[in-house]
């Protein structure tokens, strides 16, 4: 209850409260600045360990794995010095916001700093705060959101506003500024930030006149995080604060809206005029690339199924910069897949959930006697069971396009292998004779038929024709299989004696190929359908190697991604790991309390508004907010921090029997509402999981955006975001809150 929380702040002076400060700020410290630290372990002791995970068949043994040095930790570039195999083998063990916060809590458990009660208040919850219960809400809603992204639908009504704008870059900015907007204010910025920054990334790299797309990406990143403050689903921050203060959501939100509508219509003109004013970023009429007529009639493809698009995939990832690459991005966004029957059935079951959580939150007494996750887990189920039995009946569907995709995929590989050997072939021949050394005892390679691959030995010698011509050219010839398929034809290949792939670097590169078609068949598959080939030779009469604990595993999630496409898409995207991040540094906040730290905080904040009064309540807890979404674990731990200063600021008040003020108290709320939800999109990537989220989305589509451009770029954006919306926030609550004792209803009294 929160009427048991201390004021007292004797206890900081206690080596073990310095010591919990001191790893809460580290911890913080490290989420931001995210780094790896190495871990050597001695090389017998790792041989021994692979052999034994060898033994078990957790992994393929080392002999097997063991290459040309494609796959040998030993022949990797980090553990050779001077030709000789180090002795140490290094690992690398990460530090970031998963890792720092759980290891500072382990940490302090281990010193004593902490104990039950820090850790059942950081997961079971206390003070109206549950973790439990809000991460259960929070991702059972994001994989109905997440679902409904998956089914092509916010692609489709991104491609449909693209045509709505036509040719012209300010009506087009308009509309995309206004869609972001609507859409991201029902089902989170989540969504938004991973089908919208794809399709941005696309649009801006085939308009011929956008020199850069700082000014889109950064504008749908900004909106996207704005529109997230309205409704309380729609961020785990608005969660967390309408559970510590017993806020019901549709209270929540008709105090929210007026703030962010005026921010946004505010912010539009700023950005256009102002702070994105440069015609190469929006252009009066944008040119884009025209999508070629057999394009324009194809068949749009699941995104979500492996190696859908074939070979245009590789293809595209090859070309970022030149015309074809351009070509196969507007098919993307030109020609989208949509499954309408997946994206009629999650809008429905979204707003039903929608519907009955603001119904139930607001028939409680104070909002949070019924765990909302009651409501959003059944509504996940149903949704997961709607993509499984849609997956299920499709399966042979996607099976086949994927099965296809991949054949596509592996001729492409062997025929860039070969295009690769040829040329070193070429250059080989091109030099004198000199520097063509030959000896008779050198073997020549062997002429092998492998399925879709080239693949060369300098086992078994052969003569062949080539090498009794003494032209010097290698030959390549396929055999005619009427409705075979490419890949399952062999493709023999013969490469003379001085062509010979014996380097290390050329027969790492022929594994490497092997082994990508291995990892490439699904459980279950026909032999006709992606048979594997062997790992050796069947001419030389070995059997291929026995399946290990890895290969099930891998074998077992891609036949997942071609049966079930769409429920495997949605759980790779799930924010999984804001689980135990959200859990630790609950229990880190947690422990700031028992040990005082919040209660100097609260006492601080309490003699800034006795300063500044409502004003300066509502200045200072947006700026505060702000800044400690960049410096104190994004905006989640943020929200947790300043939400527990805010419990303890009511009850020092109240121990000094002088109430706080209903307008001076509800004004702090929601300005840190603003703040938490705003400061997304501030100065660091690290301020939200989204904008993590973001970067990686982006770079993955060849547009890589620095620390310092983020923050520069933001800076003017956040500057006029924070101060529309807290000017708006000091007339509403002057109009809408009186000066009346404010008395803590999250209190259980």
């Amino acid at each position: 209850m929160a009427a048991d929380i201390d004021t007292d702040t004797e206890q900081i002076r206690e080596w073990q409260s310095i010591v919990t400060l001191v790893v809460f700020v580290l911890a913080n410290i490290i989420v931001l600045f995210p780094f790896d630290i190495p871990v050597y372990i001695p090389r017998p002791f790792w041989d021994v360990t692979l052999d034994t995970l060898g033994a078990w068949r957790v992994i393929a043994p080392r002999h097997m794995r063991r290459q040309d040095g494609s796959r040998n930790a030993e022949n990797s570039g980090r553990d050779i010095d001077n030709g000789k195999v180090k002795t140490w083998v290094r690992l690398d063990f990460p530090m970031n916001f998963v890792t720092a916060p759980l290891i500072g809590d382990l940490f302090l458990l281990a010193i004593l700093a902490i104990g039950r009660e820090e850790v059942k208040g950081g997961t079971i919850g206390s003070d109206n705060i549950s973790p439990v219960d809000i991460m259960g809400f929070f991702l059972t809603l994001a994989y109905i959101a997440i679902s409904i992204d998956a089914s092509g639908l916010i692609r489709y009504l991104a491609f449909r506003v693209l045509q709505k704008g036509g040719k012209d870059g300010r009506k087009l900015f308009f509309y995309l500024y206004a869609f972001f907007f609507a859409l991201g204010s029902f089902i989170g910025n989540d969504p938004i930030i991973l089908s919208g920054t794809a399709f941005l990334a696309y649009m801006t790299r085939v308009s011929s006149n956008i020199v850069h797309p700082r000014a889109w990406i950064h504008t749908q990143f900004a909106v996207a995080n704005i529109a997230s403050a309205i409704l309380v689903s729609s961020n785990p921050a608005n969660l967390v604060l309408a559970g510590a203060f017993g806020v019901k959501f549709i209270e929540y939100t008709a105090n929210i809206i007026v703030p962010v509508i005026v921010t946004v219509i505010v912010l539009f003109p700023f950005l256009l005029y102002i702070v994105f004013a440069d015609d190469s970023l929006i252009p009066p009429t944008i040119t884009m690339h025209e999508l070629p007529e057999e394009a324009k009639g194809r068949r749009p493809v699941n995104p979500n199924i492996p190696n859908a698009r074939g070979s245009a995939g590789e293809e595209e990832a090859l070309s970022a910069d030149i015309e074809h690459g351009n070509t196969l991005s507007l098919e993307e966004i030109m020609n989208p897949f949509l499954d309408k029957a997946g994206a009629a059935f999650g809008a429905v079951v979204m707003a039903a959930t929608l519907v009955t959580v603001l119904a139930i939150n607001a028939a409680s007494q104070s909002g949070h006697e019924h765990p909302v996750s009651y409501v959003t887990v059944p509504a996940a189920f149903f949704m997961l069971c709607w993509d499984l039995g849609s997956g299920w009946w499709h399966r042979h569907e996607t099976r086949e396009i994927a099965r296809r995709g991949r054949e596509e995929v592996e001729r492409a590989r062997a025929g860039h292998l070969m295009e690769e050997e040829r040329e070193k072939g070429e250059t080989s021949i091109s030099r004198p004779p000199s520097t063509l050394p030959m000896k008779d005892s050198e073997p020549l390679c062997e002429r092998v038929e492998s399925p879709g691959l080239l693949v060369a030995t300098t086992e078994n010698p052969v003569t062949t024709e080539a090498d009794n011509s003494g032209d010097g050219v290698s030959h390549t010839s396929r055999t005619a299989g009427g409705n075979q398929s490419t890949l399952e034809r062999p493709i023999p290949t013969v490469v003379p004696k001085h062509d010979c792939p014996s380097s290390p670097s050329v027969r790492s590169a022929l594994q490497e190929k092997k082994e990508s078609v291995q990892s490439e068949t699904p459980i279950g598959a026909s032999p006709r359908e992606g048979r594997e080939p062997p790992e050796i030779s069947e001419m030389d009469g070995k059997r291929r190697p026995r399946a290990t604990l890895v290969s099930l595993v891998s074998d077992g999630y891609r036949w997942s991604r071609e049966t079930f496409p769409t429920v495997t898409a949605v759980l790779a995207h799930l924010p999984l790991a804001l689980v135990p991040f959200a859990f630790a540094m609950f229990v880190l906040v947690q422990a700031l309390v028992t040990k005082g730290w919040v209660q100097v905080f609260a006492y601080g904040w309490d003699h800034w508004v006795q300063k500044t009064g409502t004003v300066g309540s509502i200045g200072g807890m947006a700026f505060l907010s702000v800044i400690l979404c960049n410096f104190s674990g994004t905006n989640i731990g943020t929200t947790i921090l300043l939400s527990r200063v805010i419990q303890t600021w009511v009850r020092i008040r109240e121990a000094e029997g002088t109430l706080i003020t209903n307008r001076t108290f509800w004004a702090t709320v929601y300005a840190m509402a603003i703040g938490v939800n705003y400061g997304a999109f501030s100065t660091a990537f690290s301020a939200s999981l989204a904008g993590l989220l973001w970067r990686d989305i982006l770079a993955r589509k060849h547009i890589h955006v620095r620390r310092l451009e983020f923050a520069r770029v933001n800076l003017p954006i956040i500057a006029i975001s924070m101060t529309v919306g807290c000017a708006v926030l000091v007339g509403e609550v002057y109009i809408m809150r009186d000066n009346m004792g404010y008395k803590p209803s999250w209190d259980g009294h």
